[in-house]
C-alpha cells in the first residue's frame, strides 16, 4: 500500500515491542524513545528498482548523491569489486568473505545442507553446526551449487532476429529456444566447470548470455542454533520487529589444479578474486545501503488481466494449497524425529510462501494496488491512442496478451494440480525425470529439451543422487495421497486417481471401500516400487530406454509413463503461450517505459541484480508512528517464552545476563543490534544478499521484507517496502559469545571481545 501522510522520521516507536522479564542491566528500548535515537529526516525516496549491472554504471551521480563512494562504472563488469564477491547459490544469494573460499548466506538457505546433514541423534536444524577446522567441513550433497557469475552478453539479435514476422507461436518458441541453446553450446565450448544460460529481459525484448563458474563441491561451514537462526519463526516471519541471526556459512571447493570438482577430500578452497570485508564503521539510520543478488521473480511489468487471475485464482489457490499440504505434512512427521528432519525444509518453505501470498492479496485487494494496476493500464491505454504513431507501434499488444491468457486459463485446474503434484511427490519426479530423460536420449542432443541435453546429465544424476538424503517414504505416501484427493475434487482436473488405479492395475482403494487410499498407496505403490533405492534410479536414468520403461512392472514407473500425455499436453501448451507472449509483451514493455520517459528495471528473473537506498523505518499504517530501524538484543531476550517459536538457546541467555557484550554494541543504542530496516527493493532469491555500505564493506544481510509490502512484487511501494536485514554486529557477536566460533571470527579478521 501507499501509505497516507504520517509522523515525519523523527517520531518513533519502540524498537521492541515485547516484554516480560528481564536479565542482565541492558533493557528493551523505551516506549518513549530518547533524543539520541532519533533518525534524520530523508530527501531521497526509493524509487525502487532491480537495476542490472550495466544500468547501474549509468547512475552514477544518484549513488554519489546519496553518499556511495564506490565506483558505478565497476557494475558494468561482473568480476570487478563487488560483483565479483556475489555468488548465486540457485535460490539463494551468498557472498564470499575471505581468500579461502568461506561463503556467507541466510540461515534458511543452509536449512537444506543441515537437513541431510543430520540424524535422529545430532539434529543439526535443531542444535546449529559448527566446523572447528576445515576437516571437519561437511559436504551439503551432490546437488549443491555455487555459481559466480563470470561475464554478460547481450545476444538480443541474435535470438530475436525476424520471430516476430513468425505466425505460428510454436514455431517461434522452438525458434528462440534452438537459438538459446546454440549460444549455450558455442558459451560452453571446452571450458570445464562452465555453465552458460540465457536470460530474458523486459518480457523478451532482450536477451543476455550469462557465463558461470559452477563449484560442485560445496560444504557446511557453519550455522547457528535454530533458536538463533530462526528466531521468531512463522510467528515473527514478514513482521517487524524481528530479531532472528537468518546467517550460516559455507565453503567452495575445487579440484587441486582451480577447476570445479565433485566431492574429494583432496579438494582444495576456491580462491575468489573478490571477496567481501566487514565495515569497521557502525551503521546507523540514514546511511545509504545497497544490496547486491540473484532476486528470483517479480511481476511489475504485468496486464491488469493478469493480475486480476492472481487475485481471482493464483493466490487463492496457493494459500489453499499450502495449507492442505502444511497440514499433511505436520501430521505424518508427529511422534518420528527422523522423519521430521525430512519434513522440516518442506514445512518451512511451504509456510513462508503462504505467509508471503497471503500478503500479497492482502496488498492487492485490501490496500487497493490491483485497482492501482487497472488505472495505470488505463492510462496507458489513452496514452497509447492519443498518438497515430504511438498507435501504430504499440496498439493491439494488451488486447492480444489479454486473448492470450484467457485460453491459457481454461486449463488451469489441470496444469496446476499436475505441478502440485510433482511438486510434492518426490518419488514420482523422479520417475518423471527417468521418463523424460529416456525420451530425449533417443534424439540427438542438439534436438532435445534444454534441460536433458548432455550438458545436463551430471546435474540430474547430482539430483537423483541428493534424493537419498531427503526422500521418506511416509512422507511421500502422504503427498501422493494429499494430491490424489485433491484432484477427485476439481471439476477440470487431471484424473489423478484413475491413472494411479492403471498404473497398479485397478488395485487403488475406491472412495466406498474399508481399505483407506493412503493404504492403497502404501500397499499398491511404495511397497512395491524400487525407485527408493538409489542405484536403481541411477542406473534406469543412465541407460533406460523407452522401450524398457514400458516393459517395467514397477508402479511408480507405470504411473510416470501414465501421466506422461498429460505433462506432454501441459508442456506443448506452456510452449505456445510462451511462444505468444514473446511476440506481444516486449511491445507492452515498450509502451510502458516510453511512457515512463526510458527509465525502467526489468522484472526479476535469478539474474544479478542491484538495489540501493538507506537505513529507514517506517510507518506501518496511516497516522502510526515510525517504527525505529534497529531492534537490539535485549528484544530477543523480551520475547523469549524457552519453547516454540522463540526459544532462544542457553548459551545465548548466559551471555547476556553476564553482558558479555565486547565490541559489538552500538552507541546509541547501548545495545548489541540485531536486525535493521532499509528502503531496499528485494524479493525471493535475494536471501542471503549481503548489504554493503557507502565503502562495498559488509553491513549485513538481507533476509526478509514486511508483511505490509508484500505486494510490492506487483507495484513497489516507497512508503512502506522495506527490506529486514540481520546485522553484521549480531552474526559478530553470537560467533563470538555465544557459540565460540573463534576460527570463524580469525578468518574474517575479527578478533574476539565477548568473553
Amino acid at each position: 500500500m501507499v501509505a497516507a501522510c504520517g509522523p515525519s522520521e523523527g517520531a518513533h516507536a519502540p524498537t521492541d515491542h515485547s516484554s516480560g522479564a528481564m536479565s542482565g542491566s541492558a533493557a528493551p528500548i523505551a516506549a518513549t524513545p530518547p533524543a539520541d535515537l532519533s533518525v534524520p529526516p530523508t530527501v531521497w525516496t526509493n524509487p525502487g528498482g532491480m537495476w542490472m549491472p550495466e544500468q547501474i554504471a549509468t547512475q552514477g551521480d544518484i549513488l554519489k548523491k546519496l553518499g556511495f563512494s564506490l565506483d558505478a562504472a565497476a557494475f558494468a563488469t561482473p568480476t570487478a569489486f563487488p560483483l565479483g564477491a556475489i555468488v548465486s547459490l540457485g535460490g539463494c544469494t551468498a557472498s564470499f568473505v575471505s581468500p579461502d573460499g568461506l561463503i556467507i548466506t541466510n540461515h534458511h538457505c543452509v536449512v537444506g545442507a543441515l537437513q541431510v546433514n543430520s540424524s535422529e541423534k545430532d539434529d543439526l536444524i535443531k542444535n546449529g553446526f559448527l566446523a572447528k577446522s576445515r576437516a571437519e567441513e561437511k559436504s551439503n550433497g551432490p546437488a549443491s551449487r555455487v555459481f559466480v557469475t563470470t561475464s554478460f552478453t547481450d545476444v538480443t539479435t541474435k535470438v530475436r532476429d525476424g520471430i516476430d514476422k513468425m505466425k505460428d507461436d510454436s514455431a517461434r518458441y522452438k525458434a528462440i529456444e534452438d537459438r538459446q541453446k546454440s549460444l549455450v553450446a558455442d558459451c560452453e565450448k571446452g571450458k570445464d566447470g562452465v555453465k552458460c544460460s540465457v536470460a530474458t529481459y523486459f518480457g523478451g525484448a532482450q536477451y543476455s548470455l550469462v557465463e558461470q563458474l559452477e563449484i560442485r563441491d560445496v560444504r557446511l561451514v557453519y550455522a547457528p542454533p535454530e533458536g538463533i537462526g530462526n528466531y521468531g519463526k512463522e510467528t515473527d516471519n514478514w513482521r517487524w520487529p524481528r530479531h532472528a541471526g537468518d546467517f550460516g556459512f559455507f565453503r567452495a571447493y575445487v579440484g587441486k589444479d582451480g577447476k570445479p570438482a565433485d566431492f574429494a577430500a583432496d579438494n582444495v578452497p576456491f580462491k575468489p578474486a573478490h571477496f567481501l570485508k566487514i565495515a569497521s564503521e557502525p551503521l546507523k539510520p540514514g546511511d545509504p545501503v545497497m544490496v547486491t543478488g540473484y532476486p528470483a521473480h517479480t511481476d511489475r511489468l504485468t496486464t491488469a488481466a493478469e493480475t486480476r487471475d492472481a487475485v481471482a485464482w493464483d493466490f487463492p489457490h496457493v494459500v489453499d494449497f499450502t495449507e492442505a499440504y502444511l497440514e499433511a505434512l505436520n501430521k505424518v512427521k508427529a511422534g518420528n524425529p527422523e522423519r521430521a528432519i525430512k519434513a522440516e525444509p518442506l514445512i518451512r518453505g511451504l509456510a513462508n510462501w503462504q505467509t508471503n501470498i497471503k500478503g500479497q492479496l492482502d496488498g492487492l485487494v485490501k490496500d487497493g494496488l490491483a485497482e492501482k494496476k487497472e488505472e495505470a493500464e488505463t492510462d496507458l491505454k489513452k496514452w497509447i491512442d492519443g498518438d497515430p504513431a504511438r498507435k501504430k507501434q504499440y496498439g493491439g499488444a494488451l488486447e492480444g496478451m489479454d486473448k492470450l491468457q484467457a485460453e491459457h486459463d481454461k486449463t488451469r485446474e489441470s496444469d496446476t494440480s499436475l505441478r502440485e503434484t510433482l511438486r510434492m511427490v518426490k518419488l514420482l519426479s523422479a520417475a518423471h525425470t527417468i521418463v523424460r530423460n529416456a525420451e530425449e536420449r533417443a534424439k540427438k542432443d542438439g534436438d532435445r529439451d534444454p534441460s536433458y541435453q548432455d550438458r545436463n546429465q551430471k546435474r540430474l544424476e547430482a539430483n537423483l543422487t541428493q534424493l537419498s538424503k531427503q526422500y521418506d517414504a511416509g512422507i511421500d505416501a502422504a503427498m501422493l495421497t494429499l494430491a490424489i484427493g485433491r484432484d477427485r475434487k476439481l471439476t477440470n482436473g487431471v484424473g489423478l486417481d484413475k491413472i494411479v488405479d492403471t498404473a497398479v492395475g485397478g488395485k487403488l482403494p475406491k472412495p466406498d471401500q474399508t481399505r483407506t487410499l493412503r493404504e492403497g498407496v502404501d500397499e499398491e505403490i511404495y511397497k512395491k516400487t524400487t525407485l527408493g533405492d538409489e542405484a536403481t534410479r541411477l542406473k534406469l536414468l543412465k541407460t533406460a530406454t523407452m522401450a524398457d520403461l514400458q516393459r517395467s512392472t514397477d508402479p511408480m514407473i507405470k504411473l510416470a509413463l501414465g501421466l506422461r500425455p498429460k505433462t506432454k499436453a501441459m508442456e506443448d501448451r506452456d510452449k505456445a503461450f510462451s511462444g505468444g507472449m514473446a511476440n506481444l509483451r516486449p511491445t507492452f514493455v515498450a509502451a510502458l517505459k516510453d511512457k515512463r520517459g526510458g527509465v525502467l528495471a526489468p522484472d526479476a528473473n535469478s539474474t544479478l541484480r542491484i538495489t540501493y537506498g538507506t537505513v529507514r523505518g517506517y510507518s506501518p499504517r496511516p497516522n502510526a508512528n515510525v517504527y525505529y530501524p534497529f531492534t537490539a538484543l535485549s528484544g530477543v531476550i523480551a520475547k523469549n517464552q524457552g519453547k516454540d517459536d522463540f526459544e532462544a538457546p542457553k548459551a545465548l541467555l548466559d551471555a547476556f545476563a553476564a553482558k558479555k557484550f565486547g565490541n559489538y554494541v552500538d552507541k546509541k543504542l547501548q545495545e548489541v543490534p540485531v536486525d535493521f530496516l532499509s528502503d531496499l527493493d528485494i524479493t525471493g532469491g535475494n536471501s542471503g544478499s549481503p548489504t554493503l555500505n557507502a565503502k562495498g564493506d559488509l553491513v549485513g544481510l538481507a533476509f526478509d521484507g514486511n508483511y505490509e509490502a508484500m505486494a510490492s512484487n506487483w507495484l513497489f511501494i516507497p512508503d512502506v517496502t522495506r527490506s529486514i536485514h540481520v546485522d553484521i554486529r549480531y552474526v559478530l557477536w553470537v560467533a563470538d559469545a555465544v557459540t565460540h566460533a573463534d576460527n570463524i571470527l580469525a578468518e574474517l579478521g575479527v578478533t574476539p571481545s565477548a568473553r
